[in-house]
């Protein structure tokens, strides 16, 4: 069977670890099609679109994207691509790799973040001069789908038994007050143990003892931030991955940006895109050869060579070729 892959590799590093990852994928006996996309500043720039109608509409149709970086365009490509693929969750784990110099070396989480809505919905006004207006939405089909992916993934693992809510509904009642009760009820109805806590409490007992949490369940914007700042524990937003899941196809980037600074240069950390790319071999069905991936690049990164940003001296190609090798 023949998968069509979609390939963005966008601006800035982008264009160097999303080739990374093809090549890794390339060397496994998997029959892919990889048919390459523009999107991002530079296509802004020569057309004046950041995300081109036919690249939108590649995503729409293949089985799973790959995807760059994108800048100042950001927002103008991931949030449509997303819709493209009808992602309702993002998948993002934060966990320290052995030989990595990480502030908490034991972090290890996987936070399952509400993709669709929150404050991401787009409802921006100014209303004068002095007031401008975003209005917040949170909808309980919305939670529910998020929460039904929550308790299959629990269900369905070996390493997980429970998750972790994280909201403010004691400030926004209405909105995140609706969000945990969904999800509350869901996993209650399927027998799934949870807890809560506050967001900001979160932020800081995540800190001090990040074992005390494994899976986390959390709307978009909180999601965002605190995944972020797991990132922080673990060494960097080098490390992290992420999956846009929807019903039929999903898409899959790392969490860092273009880079600017060392974009061009052939020194980019390949690894959070290589384990995107890991990633999406178990969302298609190839969990064997996805943990060979993801054991290749933690090795890797165990034991070098390693990229300037983890205090190595080894470029991009560099990287790509240990990882290939360990294959």
């Amino acid at each position: 069977m023949t998968h069509e892959i979609a390939v963005i590799p966008g601006d800035g590093i982008g264009k160097e670890v999303t080739p990374a990852a093809v090549e890794v994928l390339e060397s496994l006996d998997i029959d892919f099609e990889f048919i390459e996309a523009e999107a991002g500043d530079a296509v802004k720039e020569e057309t004046g679109e950041a995300l081109p109608q036919e690249t939108y509409d590649l995503a729409a149709s293949a089985d799973a994207t790959l995807f760059g970086a994108a800048g100042e365009t950001a927002a103008d490509v991931i949030l449509p691509l997303r819709e493209a693929v009808d992602s309702f969750v993002n998948v993002r784990p934060a966990k320290a790799y052995p030989g990595i110099d990480a502030v908490r070396p034991e972090t290890d989480l996987l936070f399952l973040r509400e993709n669709t809505e929150g404050v991401y919905s787009g409802h921006e006004d100014r209303l004068t001069d002095d007031v401008s207006t975003l209005t917040r939405v949170v909808t309980e089909s919305a939670s529910e789908r998020l929460a039904e992916f929550a308790c299959d993934f629990v269900a369905d693992s070996d390493k997980h038994d429970s998750f972790t809510i994280v909201h403010k509904a004691n400030v926004m009642r209405e909105t995140d007050g609706l969000f945990r009760d969904t999800v509350k009820s869901v996993a209650d109805e399927q027998g799934i143990e949870t807890d809560e806590v506050l967001m900001d409490a979160f932020a800081t007992r995540v800190c001090l003892d990040p074992e005390q949490f494994d899976v986390v369940v959390c709307p978009n914007l909180a999601g965002d931030v605190l995944s972020d700042l797991a990132a922080g524990l673990v060494g960097g937003l080098g490390l992290l991955p992420s999956a846009n899941i929807g019903p039929e196809r999903a898409l899959f980037e790392p969490v860092h940006g273009t880079a600017p600074d060392i974009a061009g240069e052939n020194v980019a950390n390949p690894a959070a895109k290589i384990i995107s790319a890991a990633m999406m071999l178990e969302y298609l069905g190839y969990e064997e050869e996805s943990e060979a991936v993801n054991a290749a690049v933690e090795a890797t990164l165990a034991d070098g060579p390693r990229t300037p940003d983890l205090g190595g001296d080894a470029s991009t190609e560099d990287v790509t070729a240990a990882v290939i090798d360990r294959l």
